[in-house]
């Protein structure tokens, strides 16, 4: 908002001499002089005495330096307020996306619901699904990343992260193409008899521990493998390289190619939605306001 030649007069009357000028300016000497002389003809007044111990202001060029000072702090105020006013015109929501837990139902349902009076630019932020890979993820929740969307029963999230529920997603049997049951329309628990199948460990899902405790009581028949807290990629790899069953959402139907994914006779839904900080930002707090009230 100020001129190169109107800043350089600045620096130079502050630094005493066109050399420490240029060295703060990162220009030759020359471009300094030349610039200066520039500034010099423009206002036609002489603003700088060169003298062999550098240089020394003029009257007027010390009436302009005061000046100068105050207009070049004006200025810079006034570009840093409209820098804040367009941020706060159009923020960024990071949105985090994985295999397991992509981004597209957000994304999907924010396009339907966006009317333009939030004006937000969603922004795509990748993670890994393994363990380590979400534990990092959770741990920036908040910062690097806004929210995502996944399964969202566990009781540790609920007392350490905000949740707004999208939809229930049903628990489902999944097991590689070639497994006996896998032409099925749907199955029952009797189908499930002398099978082995994949199960998150006792303790943080509730509904999980439900269905392992009626597989336990009701159905012995069925023997039960513990997994880690967290599915990623290479349970599913798993299940179909051991010829297991394994629990899984109807989400993830087309999320291996070698496996299938088959409804089950049971009442087991987990809930499904947005996780994000408790104390999100006041954007943040926004938009999840905004998709609450259209849910």
């Amino acid at each position: 908002m100020y001129s190169r030649e109107l800043y350089t007069f600045v620096i130079v009357a502050e630094k005493g001499s066109f050399l420490s000028a240029s060295k703060e300016l990162f220009i030759t000497p020359a471009s300094v002089m030349n610039q200066i002389n520039k500034f010099e003809n423009q206002l036609g007044i002489k603003l700088i005495e060169r003298t062999n111990q550098g240089i020394a202001l003029t009257a007027a060029g010390s009436s302009i330096y005061k000046e100068a000072k105050r207009i070049i702090r004006i200025s810079d105020q006034a570009v840093a307020k409209a820098r804040q006013i367009a941020m706060n015109e159009h923020q960024i929501i990071k949105i985090g996306t994985s295999i397991l837990r992509p981004c597209k139902m957000l994304v999907d349902l924010w396009s339907e619901i966006d009317d333009e009076t939030l004006p937000v630019t969603i922004h795509i932020v990748p993670f890994d699904d393994t363990p380590s890979g979400m534990e990092a993820m959770l741990s920036s929740l908040g910062k690097e990343i806004d929210c995502f969307v996944g399964p969202c029963d566990s009781i540790t999230w609920k007392e350490n992260y905000n949740i707004l529920k999208i939809r229930n997603g049903k628990c489902e049997i999944a097991m590689p193409r070639k497994h006996r049951l896998a032409k099925k329309k749907i199955l029952c628990w009797n189908d499930l008899n002398g099978e082995t199948i994949m199960l998150i460990k006792r303790g943080d899902s509730p509904v999980l521990n439900q269905m392992r405790d009626e597989i336990e009581i009701n159905h012995p028949q069925i023997t039960v493998i513990d997994t880690p807290h967290f599915y990623d990629t290479n349970i599913f790899n798993e299940c179909e390289q051991t010829g297991c069953l394994m629990e899984t959402l109807d989400i993830w139907r087309d999320i291996h190619p070698s496996i299938v994914t088959i409804p089950m006779k049971w009442n087991y839904e987990m809930p499904y939605g947005i996780i994000y900080s408790k104390h999100p930002s006041k954007i943040v707090e926004s938009f999840i306001e905004k998709i609450s009230t259209n849910l």
